[in-house]
């Protein structure tokens, strides 16, 4: 089938056209650099110039097409215009709906986060309907909430409008923000990451990009519309990761304490460097108060209604590993 796809050239968005493309589908790819075009290099893959908040480029590459993945974000840890989370997450979610129902496409799927659901209390992992009114740290996360209740609201439009939500995703591809963890594997290696945060006892969960984008695949064939779905992995402490990347490496570098006053300070004077001379920063203060506590996840409801499989760590980050030495070169 034609399958319209925003966010193609991002991290998860490029595997799951490619994913999609080799499986036999003809892919209708957004874009909005062509230089990126050639992450994409598909006989099965066509590319639209265009923008989530630009309608007609939506409707020209929509056109002739019978599902919807909507992967573009803004997942930054800050941007000059704090506005532009709520303008890109949540009216670009709107005008893809418009458009949607102007040429009559039905299923949407819409790639939200775990961290919606907020961090996990006294060691209790959080599933979907964990926290309905969690407190949120960061604007993105905040956006994606926005978004999630308003593609629940154009399903009584006839919308089928399904919610994924993976958790922190590492593996092969491209090493953007949205693959951090993988580039904190490299950097390690490297010598260049030398930083424990807070002690690095907090679990976070660890999701391989495999899972992820199978994970996106089943939710469009069987997920019930209206529903979220939390893609996770494993439940980890940082400690454990990178223990792992030590033991498979036999790189083992020392790492140092930062304490959670440090941590802030840091990342305080980062956000001050950044608005005042517009740099990106690494980290902020919402991020190091989020990264302090226990982001554990259970994907049982995706296991059992989506047959969703979760790779071991230590397989998941062997083939990183193992990309990174033969594909990506440290």
């Amino acid at each position: 089938m034609h399958i319209f796809i925003t966010g193609a050239t991002g991290y998860i968005g490029q595997q799951l056209a490619l994913k999609l493309a080799e499986d036999g589908h003809i892919i209708h790819a957004l874009i909005r650099d062509e230089q990126k075009g050639v992450l994409l290099a598909h006989p099965n893959i066509i590319l639209f110039n265009g923008d989530i908040l630009n309608r007609l480029s939506l409707l020209k590459a929509m056109t002739g097409c019978e599902q919807v993945y909507h992967l573009a974000a803004l997942a930054s840890v800050w941007n000059k215009n704090p506005n532009a989370f709520h303008i890109l997450n949540v009216d670009g979610l709107k005008n893809v709906l418009d458009c949607c129902i102007e040429v009559n496409i039905k299923d949407v799927l819409f790639t939200s986060t775990a961290g919606v659901v907020g961090h996990a209390e006294n060691m209790q992992a959080v599933c979907e309907l964990t926290n309905p009114d969690p407190k949120l740290e960061t604007l993105y996360e905040k956006s994606k909430v926005e978004a999630e209740l308003l593609l629940k609201e154009y399903n009584k439009k006839g919308i089928r409008g399904i919610i994924v939500n993976p958790s922190r995703v590492y593996g092969p591809g491209l090493l953007t923000e949205s693959n951090g963890f993988t580039r904190l594997m490299k950097m390690y290696i490297e010598g260049h990451w030398k930083i424990k945060p807070c002690n690095g006892k907090s679990i976070g969960n660890y999701v391989y990009i495999d899972d992820t984008v199978d994970g996106l695949i089943s939710a469009m064939e069987k997920a019930n519309p209206g529903e979220r779905y939390l893609l996770g992995g494993i439940n980890a402490t940082y400690n454990e990761f990178f223990e792992l990347v030590d033991q498979l490496t036999g790189v083992k570098r020392k790492m140092y304490n930062v304490p959670l006053p440090v941590m802030l300070l840091m990342s305080r004077i980062q956000l001050l460097m950044a608005e005042v001379f517009g740099k990106q920063p690494l980290i902020t203060p919402p991020f190091v108060r989020k990264y302090n506590k226990h982001w554990i996840v259970t994907s049982a409801k995706a296991e059992c209604e989506l047959g969703y499989h979760i790779t071991p760590l230590k397989d998941g980050v062997a083939k990183t590993l193992h990309w990174l030495t033969k594909t990506a070169p440290i």
